[in-house]
């Protein structure tokens, strides 16, 4: 398998962030780590193992982008409107820099966005909010609202990152648009761990249907549990109905 190891300066960022790339072409794929994870995590926990037939075939080429979860939402800063400044710096730099850059290296193809668990949240909500290069988003097991990490915190810059707070007030003809013509895949378990998970999936799925955005939400059985197993199953079958 190709594998590129990526350090680059990012202006928003004001620092050097870091990604890998696996594969030499197809369809790009754009993955987000679980909390506090690295850009390596998806091949330390053999989520890039899983997906290696597709790779090896030139059906995707997946990009695995850094998190900065740290300075933003598991930040120990009393300041999380300083916070929330650091994010709208990491979504500048995912929507103004990664994701073009990712579009440029794939003949100017759309990008699918995926991520589990904390790395879900990111790609709903970098869809959400920047989803001028995006065709697809594959969201598992993630939480879409801030009060996971806030409470009731809800000033407008944390709205802005809260997609069950700031989707329903939503009028933007043209986002609107661009998320109907996308294919949405939001799925959690009902197993351990996955309460909150299955409970915003499901609450995601009913703010969209109300803003008329068709997207798949699926909820799978009690024994699917928040862990790698259940995702490395999850990830491929929905690959398979994107691609």
């Amino acid at each position: 398998m190709r594998i590129e190891y990526v350090k680059r300066y990012s202006s928003p960022m004001g620092r050097d962030m870091e990604y890998k790339v696996y594969g030499y072409g197809g369809v790009p794929l754009v993955a987000f780590p679980t909390m506090r994870g690295r850009f390596w995590q998806w091949e330390d926990f053999g989520m890039v193992e899983t997906l290696s037939d597709l790779i090896d075939a030139g059906t995707i080429r997946l990009w695995t982008a850094d998190s900065i979860d740290d300075e933003t939402f598991c930040t120990d800063s009393w300041d999380k409107l300083a916070a929330m400044r650091r994010q709208e710096q990491y979504l500048a730099y995912l929507g103004d820099e990664l994701l073009p850059e990712v579009s440029r290296m794939s003949g100017g193809q759309h990008v699918v966005l995926t991520g589990c668990s904390m790395g879900a949240f990111h790609a709903a909500n970098l869809f959400f909010r920047r989803p001028w290069d995006v065709r697809a988003v594959i969201a598992m097991s993630g939480v879409y609202s801030t009060r996971y990490f806030f409470g009731d915190y809800l000033p407008p810059e944390v709205v802005a990152n809260s997609p069950l707070d700031g989707l329903p007030g939503l009028n933007d003809a043209g986002l609107l648009d661009h998320y109907r013509s996308s294919d949405l895949i939001f799925c959690a378990g009902q197993g351990a761990y996955e309460d909150r998970m299955a409970a915003d999936t499901r609450a995601l799925g009913e703010v969209l249907q109300r803003l008329d955005v068709p997207a798949w939400i699926d909820l799978w059985g009690r024994d699917v549990n928040h862990d790698w197993p259940w995702w490395k199953k999850q990830l491929p079958y929905f690959l398979g109905h994107v691609l």
